[in-house]
């Protein structure tokens, strides 16, 4: 996946001269993941900019540049040091399109490696997309694939809005796919649909998708079969798939890393129940985190929804 997020980069770096990048080590150094590996050199210290350790200098930067037609994609090292960034992206980026009636737009991507299991303390490992699922005006994206990183980092650096880009560092080396550099962008606000069943859907997003495939390998051996979709793009969500699946299948699992309270998960969860109520078999089910913070390293898989977590609540869930 990291190099699929190079390849992506380059790839408009090459077509577009407005897209330049930003951030903490991204120069020479290629970020702390790598992802900027070789930027630096190819487009030169004009268009790839090392920045000092100043989160709230990088946001109001790049949505200064995004409003005078520049194309900023501006690196967070860690998501956990991307709050420093909420009053600019909250207050500002987000709100551009609407406080000048069209008159100016934000085309900016805040790219940030979010996630636990990497063995990292608790500020490199939390999963707080929620908070930016909030905020009206602002896009938020998380890949779960070589492939998907590619193709959606592509469409976020060419949408006219603001777009939040979490990169689920745990599998950034975990995976490997063949990535045609062919320039074609998958697209925004929908959901993919992994795998099709007829039993339950299971709905996840970033590093989750690997446990939640995973699970659904094991239940098919036992002989149900499970539909399981990609959010993708958190915000705008594409409920309507996520509607017709389970108006198919009559069952439901929601799998993410986050803590369980005022989820992503609680959202589609409250959707399901006020749209296909009369068309599930069985409660609508969350494997999440815990509502603690997560814990040092010893104990992080502990936290972390694991393939068992989810084979045992569809096993649940297929009794009603």
């Amino acid at each position: 996946m990291v190099e699929a997020v190079t390849l992506a980069l380059a790839h408009e770096m090459r077509c577009d001269e407005n897209v330049v990048l930003l951030g903490e080590d991204i120069g020479p150094n290629g970020g702390v993941f790598r992802a900027t590996l070789g930027l630096r050199e190819e487009f030169g210290f004009k268009r790839v900019m090392d920045t000092p350790l100043a989160e709230t200098l990088i946001a109001g930067m790049a949505i200064g540049m995004a409003g005078y037609g520049l194309r900023p994609v501006a690196e967070i090292q860690f998501m956990g040091f991307i709050y420093a960034c909420m009053e600019q992206v909250v207050s500002h980026a987000s709100r551009m399109r609407n406080r000048t009636r069209g008159r100016i737009t934000c085309p900016l991507v805040i790219r940030a490696p979010f996630g636990g299991g990497i063995h990292a303390p608790e500020h490199h490992s939390e999963s707080t997309e929620a908070l930016f699922a909030h905020v009206p005006g602002l896009r938020v994206v998380i890949p779960s694939s070589p492939v998907r990183a590619y193709g959606l980092l592509l469409a976020a650096i060419r949408s006219n809005d603001p777009v939040l880009f979490l990169e689920p560092k745990r599998i950034y080396r975990i995976e490997r796919q063949r990535v045609e550099d062919h320039g074609q962008a998958l697209p925004l606000d929908t959901c993919f649909t992994l795998r099709q069943g007829d039993d339950i859907t299971l709905v996840s997003w970033g590093a989750s998708i690997m446990e939640t495939m995973s699970a659904a390998d094991q239940l098919s051996e036992q002989g149900i079969e499970c539909e399981v979709l990609d959010l993708a793009t958190i915000k705008p969500l594409d409920f309507a798939t996520i509607l017709n699946s389970v108006k198919h299948t009559g069952r439901c699992c929601i799998v993410h890393e986050a803590c369980r309270s005022f989820g992503v998960g609680a959202e589609i969860a409250a959707g399901l129940a006020e749209h296909a109520l009369l068309d599930l078999k069985a409660p609508v089910k969350r494997v999440t985190g815990f509502d603690t913070i997560m814990p040092y390293f010893k104990n992080e898989q502990y936290y972390l929804p694991s393939e068992q977590d989810i084979v045992s609540t569809c096993l649940d869930l297929m009794k009603f």
